[in-house]
């Protein structure tokens, strides 16, 4: 099934020197009743090759994702336009429908870029329901039998559950008040902590390993700076600060892991967590290391 209906919005587009890429869609809004579908297409010259995303692994709110291949176009000047059309089942009560970002590679992985993210409008709340039920028949109590005492059993053990997690949480919250008292750098370092602790990369989980390990650094930067660094893609936190060649070189890379699909290794994790202690170190030692851009800078 290829997407044949009238575009009503253009989600996302970009132009990274010859390549031109877009994705469209007939609405920006969602319907849980509803499929959203939408059309990825690259513009190229005839000798450079683009390779698509995969949008099944980035889509948040929605419970399938298909896609559909339409025949590569051939333009008269000997340029190219791949398309792949994407069928996207909406969850209901979601509370976000997006696509998450998203790497563009290009010759086979020797140049990309990061694209997204692109949100979608949610639907509109449903009036509430009102009135009383239509039936309120009386239960008796069922006889004492091994199926009861399973059930009893059941409910002791989720009540036990239950308390384990009220005192995880409270144990939790201690934290946080006391994490909350410190100053931003000491946060830093207990987070940068406990991060090593999970040990994530012994694991194999280097992606994982990278965004927690990027967001240390960005929530430390948003609690010194006041800049929303969590809130932001790289490119967007780059035009709206002036990072140091160090940071900038950090998140880039941190960036090509977490999107681009490169393969990690335990070094290039350890020495991501050296880049990250030196970046918090010589913060700590400097008086001023970001530098928020003016709004007319950013807006020019």
């Amino acid at each position: 099934m290829i997407f044949t209906g009238i575009v009503a919005a253009i989600l996302f587009e970009t132009q990274q020197g010859p390549v031109s890429f877009k994705i469209e869609s007939e609405t920006d809004a969602v319907d849980p009743s509803k499929s959203v579908f939408l059309r990825v297409e690259a513009g190229h010259p005839g000798n450079v090759s683009v390779s698509l995303p995969d949008l099944r692994e980035r889509t948040q709110g929605f419970s399938l994702a298909e896609e559909f291949a339409e025949e590569p176009l051939q333009r008269k000047d000997g340029s190219v336009v791949e398309a792949v059309n994407w069928r996207l089942v909406p969850e209901p009560c979601a509370e976000t429908y997006r696509i998450r970002p998203f790497a563009v590679e290009i010759d086979g992985g020797r140049d990309s870029f990061v694209g997204g993210p692109v949100y979608f409008r949610n639907p509109e709340p449903r009036e509430p329901v009102t009135g009383a039920m239509e039936a309120d028949p009386r239960k008796d109590l069922p006889p004492l039998s091994w199926r009861l005492a399973g059930h009893a059993a059941a409910a002791l053990l989720a009540f036990a559950a239950v308390v384990y997690g009220i005192v995880r949480l409270f144990k939790l919250t201690l934290r946080k008040v006391r994490e909350h008292r410190m100053s931003p750098i000491e946060r830093a370092w207990a987070e940068l902590d406990r991060l090593l602790k999970k040990g994530l990369p012994g694991r194999g989980r280097y992606k994982d390993f990278y965004v927690e390990l990027t967001m240390v650094v960005r929530r430390y930067i948003q609690r010194k700076y006041g800049i929303r660094a969590p809130h932001m893609t790289t490119d967007e936190f780059l035009r709206s600060a002036k990072p140091s060649d160090e940071l900038r070189r950090f998140l880039e890379s941190a960036d090509m892991v977490k999107f681009a699909g490169v393969e990690a290794t335990p070094e290039m994790a350890d020495s991501a967590t050296d880049s990250a202690r030196s970046y918090l170190k010589s913060d700590e030692d400097a008086k001023h290391t970001i530098l928020p851009v003016s709004v007319e800078a950013v807006a020019g």
